[in-house]
């Protein structure tokens, strides 16, 4: 599920030296002052400047403690005298006091009502910060369309985590009508000035043919610029597209190349992956000892397919001593989260007796489970026991059914647990 991102809420701390409106001598004085260093000055000519302006300027010396002992319930005191004279700096800023209980009690009604202020005269962090609101239905009711109209007027003014957020709710449809080309020109505006979750977004568009027409080397040239800044799912992404070929030409050392960046910072996917290619030699020298290393880190994270590999070659003895019990562990792991094989792989454990205590009823509850996935050898399995009354309660018609159903698939042939190619989904930040 995307998540969105949301930039942290800004607070301005540089002087403000120009002025929207009219400066007395006294602002002018009091900018001398603290340009010199004189800051017992520029807080006397602050003070009695009067303006929004000087009176914004006395609330971030008390913020910052610059001249002044730090005092943030004094800084909410000038910034709301300034707010109160409608401008938009000071209005922002004890927005953002109310938001994070700061010299002020905590209160994200205030915090929306001096952001709506401060949005309303064209501060764009402002903009952002009350669309998120609105995104996160806090201090106001939850509105998305309401949202997308903040975020649409912070982005237009090139705030970059506004464009990303738009691109987002274009894509999703929140509040909205989903609109994959609006979410594409989005992404690429933020793309294009190094947000990495947008371009990262904006390749899996290119990869997946959403909202433009596939393209996977343009997929390629994203996934490359958002793993040049160690984008986790980019990394992942270059290495499905290299395993495959999708982007062009299979490389499967290419692929090996990326995954290992990815597993080497925690990718569950590209640590399983990453053994797949050491267990079958591709790409890398073949290496079952380094196979069994890449899925366990995995299989440690749940994955279900490297838990299963994991159990076969403990079952095997390939790249670890070979060990009954540690592979029905690690069969357990993986039955229980529904891989199949690994079912039918702990049934046929228990019908042994290897690794395990023989069980015939365990066996019969783990041939169940993987026949009613679909499992052929499962469903010959379980049927036999049924015919013969061995874990289960003999029945000639069950038995039947479950012979029905393997011999249905006649041509099976036992497949390898797959590559996971499932990429990170949208909107995950860096």
């Amino acid at each position: 599920m995307m998540k969105r991102a949301v930039a942290g809420l800004f607070l301005g701390v540089a002087m403000y030296a120009g002025s929207a409106l009219p400066a007395l001598a006294d602002f002018d004085a009091g900018m001398r002052a603290y340009d010199e260093g004189d800051y017992a000055t520029a807080f006397r000519e602050f003070k009695n400047d009067g303006s929004a302006e000087a009176q914004f300027n006395l609330g971030l010396m008390y913020y910052v403690g610059t001249g002044v002992k730090l005092d943030t319930r004094e800084a909410a005191n000038w910034y709301r005298r300034a707010a109160e004279q409608g401008y938009p700096p000071a209005q922002y800023n004890l927005g953002l006091m109310y938001s994070k209980g700061e010299g002020v009690e905590y209160d994200r009604r205030e915090s929306a009502r001096w952001y709506r202020k401060a949005a309303e005269q064209g501060h764009a962090v402002a903009q952002f910060n009350l669309g998120v609101l609105y995104d996160r239905g806090e201090g106001v009711a939850q509105e998305r369309k309401e949202a997308a109209k903040w975020y649409r007027k912070a982005a237009e003014q090139g705030m970059v985590t506004a464009q990303y957020n738009l691109a987002l709710v274009y894509d999703r449809g929140e509040g909205i009508e989903q609109d994959r080309q609006e979410a594409l020109k989005w992404y690429r505006k933020a793309a294009e000035k190094g947000y990495t979750a947008a371009q990262y977004n904006l390749a899996l568009l290119y990869d997946r043919g959403e909202g433009v027409n596939q393209d996977r080397k343009e997929a390629l040239k994203w996934y490359r610029k958002a793993a040049g800044q160690g984008y986790l799912p980019a990394l992942f992404n270059l290495g499905l597209l290299y395993d495959k070929g999708a982007g062009g030409k299979q490389d499967k050392k290419d692929a090996a190349v990326w995954y290992r960046k990815a597993a080497d910072k925690g990718h569950a996917a590209a640590q399983y992956n990453l053994g797949l290619l050491h267990e079958k030699g591709e790409g890398v020298k073949q290496d079952w000892k380094e196979a069994a290393k890449w899925y366990r880190r995995a299989a440690d994270k749940g994955v279900a397919p490297a838990q299963y590999n994991l159990g076969l070659m403990y079952g095997r003895g390939q790249g670890v001593a070979q060990d009954d019990r540690e592979s029905a562990r690690w069969y357990r792991k993986a039955a229980e989260q529904g891989d199949a094989e690994a079912q039918f792989s702990l049934g046929s454990l228990y019908f042994g007796g290897e690794g395990v205590e023989k069980d015939q009823t365990e066996a019969a509850k783990w041939f169940l489970k993987a026949a009613e996935q679909g499992h052929p050898r499962a469903q010959l399995k379980i049927g036999l026991m049924y015919d013969k009354g061995e874990g289960v309660q003999q029945d000639r018609m069950e038995a039947a059914k479950w012979y029905r159903k393997a011999a249905e698939q006649v041509h099976w042939r036992r497949p390898r647990p797959p590559e996971v190619t499932k990429g990170a989904p949208r909107g995950v930040t860096p």
